[in-house]
């Protein structure tokens, strides 16, 4: 497979404290990639910096063969590379239905005046956009709390409508910071086979930061490992999880549990 995410030499600095170290990696397009390390490797950082919220002080991105390292993320956006957040950033005042319609981009009625000169284009679009908010409802097992304020979901609730709202534009990397943080047992089930839908289905390219490591045992090939703002070392789940230095930097010398 081809690349689809490749970091070179990337290095962030705040005030002299290296947060990323000449980070060099490669996320396969198709792959569901997983990114682990201790507290403070530098795994939030480096997404971060892929994603455009920071500038690297050193270094190059590239997606899909392009160079994106100066490109701002609301570019990167439209060229298909999103990302959640450990803590959803839902509209909590808004409905479900509408967290989901606010996403698609340049939407007619996003601009007052059209409101008025293209009332029809405008509704057409709208019922375009609502039909595809449904399906992706229907597709979470979300279509119960269609209407609900976002804000009264669970936390496995919010992070599900996190990755709708990936689904409501055209996705082709999506970056999940801790998808599994907060999320009940039973709904991170769900969560973990609809993001296996999506990637075998659809065809996203997943790259995840996950601390629980069954999800990542499940979910992902390759893995990459990061500490002290450098990636340690790379492959199947299974041999990281005997990988004597990766036990020491990250598990402090404890087993690593299947």
């Amino acid at each position: 497979m081809a690349a689809i995410i490749e970091v070179r030499n990337l290095t962030k600095m705040f005030s002299g404290f290296r947060a990323v170290n000449d980070c060099s990696i490669t996320v396969e397009a198709g792959s569901i990639t997983g990114l682990i390390g201790p507290n403070g490797a530098g795994k939030t950082t480096l997404f971060n910096m892929i994603a455009g919220r920071y500038a690297p002080t050193s270094g190059q991105i590239f997606l899909d063969g392009n160079d994106i390292t100066h490109l701002p993320a609301h570019a990167r956006f439209h060229l298909g590379l999103l990302r959640t957040f450990q803590i959803a950033h839902e509209f909590s005042r808004m409905p479900v239905i509408d967290n989901l319609m606010a996403v698609p981009p340049d939407q007619t009625g996003e601009i007052l005046w059209q409101t008025w000169a293209k009332p029809g284009t405008c509704r057409r679009e709208d019922v375009e956009i609502t039909k595809r908010a449904d399906e992706v409802l229907d597709y979470l097992n979300l279509s119960h709390v269609r209407n609900d304020l976002a804000g009264n979901l669970s936390g496995g609730q919010k992070k599900l409508l996190e990755l709708g709202r990936t689904m409501m534009t055209e996705a082709r990397v999506v970056l999940l910071d801790e998808i599994a943080a907060g999320v009940n047992r039973t709904l991170l089930k769900s969560l973990a086979a609809d993001i296996r839908r999506l990637n075998e289905e659809q065809g996203y390219t997943f790259f995840m930061i996950e601390h629980d490591m069954d999800l990542i045992g499940e979910l992902c090939d390759p893995v990459i490992v990061m500490a002290e703002g450098a990636v340690m070392t790379h492959g199947q789940m299974e041999d990281i999880r005997k990988d004597k230095a990766v036990i020491d930097a990250y598990f402090g010398g404890g087993r690593v549990e299947a």
